[in-house]
């Protein structure tokens, strides 16, 4: 079976930010007297999807948690602001695939956060589109962001694989028919990964396998 499209989630694949997300939802919380532990992110956020403001949304109310989470991504945005590093490996991973197989970012994160992310990481540049959390009605590990790179692609799911590091995404993009390899990392690591097409340490590790599939 060969390969047509690549669709690379973003944070903790591409880029090294998801302790500055927690972080700041953690410090968001704190000031609303909640304790966001790393276990209880991990089970709510990495592994189903879930928004850490419903820990405080039956105390604080829908307007309340609209409020912490506009002070979250200030908070995020301020910290993204003083730059952010493409993860080892990804620039010379995504040249060597460059021109040979379409490729696109499938990311949760909303385009503001995304393009500080990106204004110096000189990684755009690889890719033929990107879709946001703006782009598709349901967040990851609903399939609705792959189902829209698939429709945007324009290739068959059996054609395509998923490069995701959660738990969260690799139901995503399994939901949506694609194989997926796993690279878990910080956060992440010691997640159930059942189910993936291959889990690797680094992304170095992936560029003999997806030549293998081209």
């Amino acid at each position: 079976m060969g390969l047509a499209a690549v669709f690379w989630d973003n944070d903790g694949v591409l880029v090294d930010t998801e302790e500055l997300y927690y972080d700041a939802t953690r410090t968001v919380l704190a000031g609303a007297g909640c304790d966001l532990t790393t276990e209880l992110y991990r089970e709510l956020s990495l592994r189903h999807g879930r928004s850490a403001f419903d820990l405080v949304r039956d105390v604080v109310g829908e307007d309340g948690v609209e409020i912490l989470r506009q002070q979250r991504n200030a908070l995020y945005a301020t910290r993204l602001a003083s730059g952010v590093a493409a993860l080892d490996g990804v620039a010379e991973t995504l040249d060597a695939l460059h021109g040979r197989v379409a490729m696109a970012v499938v990311t949760s994160c909303n385009p503001e956060h995304f393009a500080l992310i990106h204004r110096g990481t000189g990684l755009l540049p690889y890719f033929d589109f990107v879709l946001t959390n703006r782009d598709y009605a349901h967040t990851k590990p609903h399939p609705a962001s792959y189902l829209a790179a698939l429709a945007r692609a324009g290739v068959p799911a059996e054609e395509c694989i998923a490069i995701e590091d959660s738990e969260r995404g690799l139901a995503a993009a399994r939901a949506a028919g694609l194989r997926c390899i796993v690279v878990p990392r910080g956060l992440i690591r010691g997640g159930d990964f059942s189910g993936a097409y291959r889990v690797v340490e680094q992304t170095r590790d992936l560029r003999p396998i997806l030549a293998d599939l081209l």
